[in-house]
This record gives structure tokens, sequence and C-alpha cells, in this order.
């Protein structure tokens, strides 16, 4: 990952979801509820070992939760963070929607 530990949570969690096969593993984990690498490899044209470091990815952005059950790593998602984000560009539109309608009532005089 890209992003340094310094960096706030919005760009972290954008950071990790800005590759598609990490957003294609948050969907599947969305779907089943939760799921091993192995399973989730199995689904996706990516290699288990592959998957298990994109999970780390959005494990360190606080996306997925992994946790031990028997010799298998169980992996959910954690919602929350995306929360952060979306309000991030909800506000971001916000600010863009005001910017246009002001070009417009501009270009209209």
């Amino acid at each position: 990952m890209t992003a340094l530990a310094g960096d706030d949570a919005v760009t972290v969690v954008l950071v990790a979801l800005a590759d598609p096969t990490r957003r294609l593993l948050l969907d599947e984990l969305a779907a089943r509820g939760e799921a091993t690498a192995t399973v989730l490899a199995a689904r996706l044209p990516v290699s288990r070992q592959a998957i298990v470091k994109h999970l780390a990815v959005l494990d360190r952005a606080g996306l997925v939760e992994g946790h031990k059950q028997g010799r298998e790593m169980r992996y959910t998602v954690r919602p929350e963070p995306l929360g952060a984000a979306a309000r991030w560009m909800s506000a971001v539109a916000v600010r863009w929607d005001a910017r246009l309608a002001a070009i417009k009532r501009i270009a209209e005089r």
C-alpha cells in the first residue's frame, strides 16, 4: 500500500479501494458475510497468495477484519471506514455542485 502511516483514514481507505481486485474482494465478502482466502481465491481469477496480500491491505485500512477459526483465517467486512470516505465524497460533491451552479449563473447572464 502506498498510503503512509500518518495519512488520515479517508486517504488510507481510498488508496485501499483504488485496486479493482480489492473492490471485488469487498463485494464478495459483503455478499458472503465471511470467507477464507482459499474460498475467495476460488471465486476470483487471482491466486490465493495475491488474495492474502490484498486482504492485508484491506485489513490495514480497517475495511476487513480477520479472525482465526481452527487453522484458517476468516475475513469479514468492516463498513465503518467506508462511512468516513462517503462523507468526504459527499462534501466534495456539495462543493462542486455549488461551483457548477455559480458557473451556470455567470454563463446565463
